[in-house]
Formats: C-alpha cells, structure tokens, sequence
C-alpha cells in the first residue's frame, strides 16, 4: 500500500511529471507555497492589459519616425498589407481576442483542467502565452497583422483562459478559512501584471531599436522566453491537497451560514440553476463598468480636466496647443498606472474581506458605493476636482478588481468546491461578454455626443449615468441570490467516488491533515514570495513614479 509520503505512480516522462497524481502534496508541504506559484503564472498573463503599451511603436513599424499611413485601406487588406503601418483602431482589437478567447476556454478547457489539475493546465497556458508572444514576434517581423492576431491574440488568449482559472479550486481547497484572500492573492497577480510588464517592455522596446526596428518584435521574443521560465516555475510549484484533507486545528463555523453550501453541485448542473446566471450577471454588470473606464481613462481624463492638469485651467482641450497636449498626455498616463494600482489592491482587499462580512455584502458593497461614485463623477468634473474625479474613480477601479477576485469564492460558497473551478471557468464567458458592452457602451456614446457638439469636458456625463443604471440592474441581481436548491446536490457517494479516483492509495482518503498545509512564512515560502514579490515591489514603483505627475 502507498503512503501520502512515498513516490505515487504514474506515466514515466514529462506526460507521468504532468500528471495530477504527481501534484499531490506530500507530508511537511506548507500550503502557503500555492499562492506565490499561482502569482508566477497570473503576473506572466496579466500583461494582457498592458499590450497598448505596444501600439504606438507598431503604429510606425514600416515609417520608422512617421506612420506610413494608406488612409484608404481596408480592414481585410490591413491584414495583410507589409507595406502600410497599421492603424491604432485595428491593433486595438486585441483586446477583445484577449478577452473573449480567455472567457471561452476557460469555459471549454475547466472540466478538463479539473480532471487533470493545474499543474498540466499551467503547463499548456505557458506553451499557448509564451508560443503566442513568439508566433506575435513572427508576425511583426514579417509585418503581417493577421499573424500577430493569431498567435498574440487567438492562441495567448488561450493561454490567458487556462492560466487564469489553473489555480481557483486548488487554492479554494486549500484555504478552506479563508477562500477570498486565497483567490484575492492570485487573481490578484493578473491586475498587477501589466504593472510589471508594461514598463519592463518599454525597457526593451528602447533597448532593442534600431535605425530600422521599432524594437517590437524582439521584446515579444524576450518576453515570452522570460514568462514562459516564470510560467513553468508556478506549473511546476503546483500542488494539490490530498483527498479528504482538512486543515489541522480549523473548524467550520459552528452556526451554519445558509449562502455557505456544505454540499456540492455537479459541473453538468451548475449552469442548471438560477444561482449560476444571477452570479454571471452580477459579474458582467460589474466588470462592464469598470472595463469601459479602463479603456478610456487616459482620454477621459486629458478631455474633462485639460488645462487644468498643466496649472492652466482656463484651457480647454482644444485649445492647449501641441506641446502641451503631449504634458497632459503624460499626466494622464499616470492616472491609468494608479487605476492599475487600484485594480491589483482592490482585488486583494475586497476578497479578504468578504471572507467576514461574506460574498454577497460584499457585492451589496460594490453595486451601492460604484452607484454613488459614477453619479459624483459628473458633479467632480463640473467643480473642476481633479482629486475627488482621481480618488472616485480608484475606489471604482478597486471594486472592478475585488469583483473578479470575489466571485470564485462566492461560486465555492454556492456550489461546493468539487467543480469549482470548471464552473467559475464557464462564469467567465461574462468576462468575454463584459469585454464588449463596456468599450461599446463608453466609446460610441462619446462619439455620439461628440458629433452631437457636446463640450469634451461634458462627454463622458451621460455616460456615468448609464454605467451607474447598469449597477442597479447588477444590484437587483445580487439581492435575488439564495441558497441553491438542495435537488441539484450531488450524493455524497458520488463525490467521495470522484475523490477517490484522484487519489492513488487508501490513507489519501482517510480524512485528516496528514502533516500538510502547518505552519506559515517559514523560509521556502517566504523565499519564493520574494520571487515574485520583487518584481511586483518594482511594477508598483514604476507605477507610483509615474502616477506623482497628476498631483
């Protein structure tokens, strides 16, 4: 008979390496090294955000000091063109591969990762980001859009889906005291990574140009040999808990919480029950809003405040001449960096918290103060308060992070923890969802009101208004959310037969702790914090230097 200590069996080779079996954690593991595992691949794929960072360089990657613009050319033919720059616009769609790929495998790919674990989804998240960056490299070099599309886009985007969701049922299962903080820390990592990654490929860009490279194509190549060491670092730290292990000396509550299940709710029914689509629309609502402000943070702010940002505020847009426009611009760019600041702390914060006034307050909590703050967004604007406009907006942007670091939890708290993970994948088809109606809604009402003749420092009014109405409905839906009905609970034979698949001799499913998961901060954890602590002490630098500029 195998014991929880000795070597489990399994396939030889890198396949048998891969396997969830050698995952399992053996006596002495400190669970504390999860999270840093998990913050190696988020703050990799976490420079999704950050991509804008290479626009404006690809913008003039045939000129070289001026975009060689064809003003005539087709969407169709700009992907394929090597002899015209590309537009802004057209680049700008990566976002929503990103976004969209991310939500729709993560749906696809979440039963299989359940089945397999994280340490072989982590494994294929870094082959698809890091490959893409190289296949993105390729396109670049070879000036071919629909190739940058592909691979940076099609195939990254589906390293961003199984990258994001790798870690959620592992760290739920590990941190049974305290679920939100665990997904709060890792979930956290994606916000941050553009942090880290968009100053660090400014670094590269500047070091790589060249009198005939914008330098672009080879910080790709550079930053997908790094993030794919990092990856395969946080792959390979994975471990899972042993079937039917409990943390030694914590205990359940001993008053029952009802928006706790203590039961669990099967992959095939979740999607069955109202709870699923209420908490789909609850996140949809909530990153709709916030996802439109990140978009336009930078603009938002260089149109309604101007002159003001430069001492000035007599000025309005239009009439602050070149020169400073590109001040402003650079203001305004400290303005993202903070929101971005917001995002990561915002997502640590809020899901922490919710582990002790619980998921649905919390949410309570996002729907009622993100009403309040986009209403007193206009009122700001109007009183010319560029610190009240600053300060509403980074509370908002804390609660679009803390949005997506709660609802794991909140899933764990509805459906049980044995899918948790293949559920909250498909939950994040309204992240994809999400990634569409927030630019639309924010972009095109500025358009309208734009032609409209509407002053620029008044163009994103209206707009509030609406974010704000969209809170309400996401509000009304978090108020409908009770206890899932006890017919879609799966029996308890049937769980413990699918624990013990996973587990590969009889003690792993005798319940206890085994040795596993005691102690805190003893000096491996805290070493491998400081891997990737450091370098988000660093982006967080980066980030405060440049954010200075709007005081």
């Amino acid at each position: 008979m195998t014991t929880i200590d000795q070597p489990l069996s399994g396939g030889g080779g890198l396949a048998g390496i891969l396997d969830r079996d050698h995952t399992i954690a053996k006596a002495g593991f400190n669970r504390w090294l999860v999270p840093p595992a998990a913050l190696c691949i988020h703050l990799c794929i976490g420079m999704a955000y950050g991509f804008s960072v290479f626009w404006l360089p690809l913008s003039r990657a045939i000129g070289m000091t001026a975009a060689k613009a064809c003003p005539d050319m087709t969407l169709m033919q700009e992907l394929f063109t090597t002899t015209c720059d590309w537009r802004i616009a057209s680049m700008g769609w990566m976002f929503t591969l990103f976004f969209v790929l991310l939500g729709v495998s993560a749906a696809i790919w979440g039963g299989w990762l359940e089945r397999v674990g994280p340490r072989k989804a982590g494994f294929v998240s870094a082959l698809c980001w890091s490959g893409g960056l190289m296949i993105g490299a390729l396109g670049v070099y070879v000036h071919q859009l629909w190739l940058m599309w592909l691979g940076a886009g099609v195939i990254g985007g589906i390293g961003l889906g199984l990258g994001y969701i790798s870690p959620v049922s592992t760290l739920i299962k590990w941190f049974p005291d305290h679920r939100g903080m665990a997904t709060g820390f890792a979930i956290g990592g994606f916000g941050g990574g553009a942090m880290i990654g968009a100053p660090l490929a400014n670094i590269l860009v500047n070091t790589f140009k060249t009198p005939t490279s914008v330098g672009v194509w080879e910080t790709f190549v550079a930053m997908g040999a790094i993030y794919f060491v990092f990856m395969m670092i946080g792959a390979f730290a994975y471990r899972v808990s042993p079937a039917g292990w409990q943390l030694d000396g914590w205990k359940a509550p001993a008053k029952a919480n009802a928006m706790i299940s203590q039961h669990h709710v099967h992959l095939k029914d979740a999607h069955k029950t109202p709870q699923f689509w209420l908490i789909w629309w609850v996140l949809c609502l909530n990153v709709s809003a916030g996802i439109g402000v990140i978009g336009m943070a930078s603009p938002m702010l260089q149109e309604i405040f101007a002159g003001t940002l430069i001492g000035k505020p007599e000025l309005s847009f239009t009439q602050l001449a070149a020169d400073q426009r590109v001040l402003i611009a650079g203001i305004a760019a400290g303005f993202a960096g903070l929101l971005s600041l917001f995002n990561i702390g915002g997502r640590v914060f809020w899901a922490s918290l919710s582990d002790f006034i619980g998921r649905k307050n919390t949410y309570y909590t996002f729907f009622l103060l993100g009403i309040a703050l986009y209403a007193l967004g206009p009122w700001a604007a109007g009183i010319h308060s560029k610190a009240l406009f600053v300060a509403a907006f980074c509370v908002i942007l804390s609660m679009y992070g803390g949005g997506f670091a709660t609802v794991p939890a909140y899933l764990a708290d509805m459906f049980g923890t044995q899918f948790v993970g293949a559920i909250h994948g498909r939950l994040l088809t309204a992240w994809s969802t999400a990634g569409i109606i927030g630019p639309v809604v924010v972009n095109y009402i500025r358009e309208f009101q734009l032609a409209a003749g509407v002053p620029r420092d008044q163009l994103y009014n209206t707009t509030m208004y609406i974010l704000a109405g969209m809170l309400v409905i996401g509000l009304i839906c978090n108020h409908l959310i009770k206890p899932v009905n006890p017919k879609w609970y799966m029996d308890p034979a049937e769980v413990a037969r699918l624990q013990a698949a996973h587990a590969k001799s009889d003690a792993a499913i005798v319940h206890g702790s085994f040795g596993i998961g005691k102690g805190g901060f003893d000096t491996k954890a805290a070493l491998f914090w400081a891997v990737v602590g450091i370098p988000l002490a660093w982006g967080v630098w980066k980030t405060l230097e440049s954010a200075i500029k709007i005081l």
